[in-house]
């Protein structure tokens, strides 16, 4: 196999010294025009690409951003991610995407390659309730993380979150709306924030209407197919049982339409459902799944754009820095009606239903 040119070979085919061969080439000297053109011209005769691995050394940094995500198999962080990459990619940044199959040793594993220089800055996106470990390891990092999605306390890291409390208030109230008195919750573990606020808007809604949940009411499964499915079987033993259930994730509600099925309850005939995350193809779901849209995108942007900033330009000025909620919004499908037997007037106000929770919100939360 022949050698690789390398630059030595460059400036003695050019007249110069390597030193100067590579300060030229990466834009850090002006040269005479003759003196560039002799450096070009032996470039293309010689075939010579840089070595990435060694520039980036000579320069401090990797040109990399890694992205961990706990589950590469979920569209969502597929979704998010796939935005991520697109901003890094746009400035000449690469991604490495490590996914942590939601397990806490492999998040602490990706903060030893940030700290061997493998990556010059980490996205964040958890499932788990830190035990300070976590924490330790992003406040160590500082200005080289930026969380989605998951909030872990204690840390000062940009943030981009979504106003969870209020998609789980907008997805009870459409069920409420409908005539829905008896409505069931299956979220994520109690310690995880998303699944806090979600769960606190669904009982929110529940109490403002007269309506307080009563126990074994509220799940708290995974946002995961099979684990919700399980959930829903034992939910659908209640007596009396659910009319509807408010999903907090669209995996859940996954879960849900499967166990609905294996008991031979129609969507929305027999059960009404509301999801939380708006995936592509939740139009395939049958029925087409209302859902709460979070803006998935976005969130990838966001953080992206962020991590870039504090990359660029590690010296400017830092403050304090600030959590950013994104707004959700209702996205009215074909998987809730009215319970079997009764029958309800369309409420005016589900015409322009994202304005309405917002406006619900203003005047009655705190």
């Amino acid at each position: 196999m022949p050698r690789r040119p390398t630059i030595s070979d460059v400036a003695v085919r050019a007249g110069v010294s390597p030193a100067t061969g590579s300060r030229w080439l990466n834009g850090r000297i002006e040269l005479p025009e003759s003196t560039g053109d002799r450096i070009r011209i032996a470039v293309a005769d010689l075939t010579y690409y840089p070595h990435a691995q060694a520039r980036r050394l000579s320069s401090g940094k990797a040109e990399v951003i890694g992205i961990i995500l706990p589950d590469i198999a979920n569209p969502f962080f597929v979704l998010l991610a796939g935005e991520a990459e697109r901003v890094a990619v746009a400035v000449g940044y690469d991604v490495v995407i490590w996914s942590t199959r939601n397990k806490v040793e492999r998040e602490l594993a990706c903060f030893d390659r940030l700290a061997s220089g493998y990556a010059d800055g980490l996205i964040l996106i958890t499932k788990n309730e830190d035990d300070g470990c976590l924490a330790a390891r992003i406040r160590s990092a500082r200005d080289r993380v930026v969380i989605i999605d998951e909030n872990v306390p204690g840390t000062d890291a940009p943030k981009f979150f979504v106003d969870n409390e209020l998609g789980g208030y907008g997805a009870t109230r459409h069920l409420l709306d409908h005539g829905h008195k008896l409505i069931a919750h299956i979220g994520r573990p109690m310690g995880v924030m998303s699944a806090i606020e979600r769960a606190a808007g669904w009982r929110r809604a529940l109490t403002e209407s007269g309506n307080p949940p009563p126990d074994g009411w509220h799940i708290a499964s995974e946002y995961e197919i099979e684990p919700a499915r399980a959930d829903a079987r034992a939910l659908f033993h209640l007596s009396p049982m659910p009319t509807s259930v408010f999903a907090g994730s669209e995996a859940i509600a996954l879960g849900v339409m499967y166990a609905a099925s294996e008991r031979g309850l129609e969507i929305p005939v027999d059960l009404s459902l509301v999801g939380f995350d708006c995936m592509p193809i939740n139009g395939l779901f049958g029925p087409p799944l209302t859902t709460i849209e979070q803006p998935i995108a976005q969130l990838g942007r966001l953080g992206a754009e962020r991590l870039l900033s504090l990359i660029v330009e590690p010296e400017a000025p830092r403050s304090k820095h600030r959590v950013q909620r994104l707004p959700v919004k209702l996205a009215v499908r074909n998987s809730v009606a009215a319970p079997a037997g009764t029958q309800i007037l369309a409420d005016p106000r589900a015409v322009d239903r994202p304005q309405e929770i917002d406006r619900v919100a203003r005047r009655t939360r705190r």
